[in-house]
């Protein structure tokens, strides 16, 4: 009977894991690093266009500027929604619940068009506030990065939620308990110890939401109109709308090294406090 040494075991059990991500995502991106130094002919002009095109250039900083606001109020909504999840009463507990769990059985798709039903120049929005008199012309609400934060944020706030709870639970209650008897007000317990004590919590959703909101196409394609195009978007329209499979391929090669970077820089930073 051939014996396997324990330290070969787990890599066993791993390798099915291993060969799928291969087969799925390391070829496929090794062929789009091919195409970047490849089309239309080798050399690496398509990185040099990729960071010297001034409309490039935007997109990318109109990209991390949308994230980085989606970041923000995702994390903070979801913050709300854990403290009601975790901390509420029995009653507000199954509601909240119910509030993070339904958008998931609602498509991104079907997302974005109600959004867009809503907050169109004549969506139900405008045409309450025109019937009530409040405003004389409708809002520019979508088919603009404001249209754009809405849906995504919308869209991130439950997968923000449960990174953020998983911390909340594991916050040791006599810590608490202690910085009460203390004297400590409600607000000084939760800002100088609840809050740190959920730091990783926070930060582990910011990273979530971020890597997720840069890789969007659907929701900035239908509420921004073409007006607010992010990284995604561009990719698509230089492969299928204005063929350039070299410069598109070299976009998503950048792309993905800089989200790379930022994992590596996010996890290091965690690491020691993880370690201790």
């Amino acid at each position: 009977m051939l014996r396997i040494r324990p330290f070969l075991r787990p890599m066993i059990l791993l390798a099915p894991l291993l060969m799928f991500l291969g087969l799925a995502y390391v070829l496929p991106f090794a062929g789009v690093v091919g195409w970047s130094v490849t089309l239309p002919e080798p050399g690496v002009q398509n990185y040099s266009a990729a960071l010297s095109d001034p409309l490039i250039l935007s997109v990318f900083w109109r990209t991390l500027r949308i994230c980085a606001i989606v970041t923000v109020i995702s994390v903070t909504m979801g913050y709300m929604l854990a403290l009601l999840w975790v901390r509420g009463s029995p009653l507000v507990r199954t509601l909240t619940e119910l509030c993070i769990l339904i958008p998931f059985w609602i498509s991104v798709l079907t997302r974005a068009f109600g959004w867009l039903a809503l907050l169109s120049s004549r969506g139900l929005l405008n045409s309450w506030l025109e019937g009530l008199g409040i405003i004389d012309d409708p809002l520019r609400l979508v088919r603009n990065e404001f249209g754009v934060i809405v849906g995504m944020a919308h869209f991130m706030i439950p997968f923000a939620v449960f990174p953020i709870a998983s911390a909340m639970r594991s916050v040791d209650e006599r810590v608490l308990m202690a910085a009460r008897g203390m004297g400590a007000s409600r607000t000084r317990i939760f800002t100088r110890v609840f809050v740190p004590m959920t730091a990783t919590g926070i930060m582990g959703a910011a990273l979530l939401v971020f890597v997720f909101a840069i890789g969007f196409f659907i929701t900035p394609a239908i509420l921004g109109g073409g007006r607010s195009v992010m990284v995604a978007e561009l990719i698509y329209l230089r492969i299928f709308q204005s063929p350039d499979w070299g410069l598109a391929a070299a976009v998503s090669v950048i792309l993905m090294v800089a989200i790379s970077a930022l994992l590596a820089l996010l996890l290091k930073q965690l690491s020691p406090k993880d370690a201790k």
